[in-house]
């Protein structure tokens, strides 16, 4: 490997480093716990390929739950408050699109009188 190349991790954090934000809580947390404990017992009890599925799916279920973070719930959440944005800039487009309309009624209006 030549000198010239900088190599750069890809993980953008490890679990002990600081905590991104809960955005499990309650029920949904507790859930979590009891699902992931639930399918990683099945997993190891069944083994061979789909044991370990079962096993890596109830893994995830219980990080989610003892961490109280979803990053596929904070995706979610993101993709949620874009698209509010963007219903809340097409609503006023609407509401300016009204205006327009009916300034132009006025003004078409107007212009009828005055001719006849």
């Amino acid at each position: 490997m030549s000198d010239s190349k900088i190599l750069r991790p890809i993980i953008e954090h490890t679990p002990f480093e600081t905590q991104p934000t809960q955005n499990v809580h309650g029920w949904e947390r507790i859930g979590s716990v009891a699902g992931g404990v639930m399918m990683v017992g099945k997993g190891l009890r069944r083994g061979g390929i789909f044991g370990l599925i079962q096993v890596a799916i109830g893994g995830v279920a219980l990080v989610r739950g003892v961490t109280g973070h979803s990053s596929l719930k904070d995706k979610l959440e993101q993709g949620r408050q874009e698209m509010n944005s963007v219903r809340t800039k097409i609503e006023r487009a609407g509401e300016e699109l009204k205006s327009l309309k009916t300034k132009a009624e006025v003004a078409a209006e107007k212009a009828t009188k005055t001719r006849g």
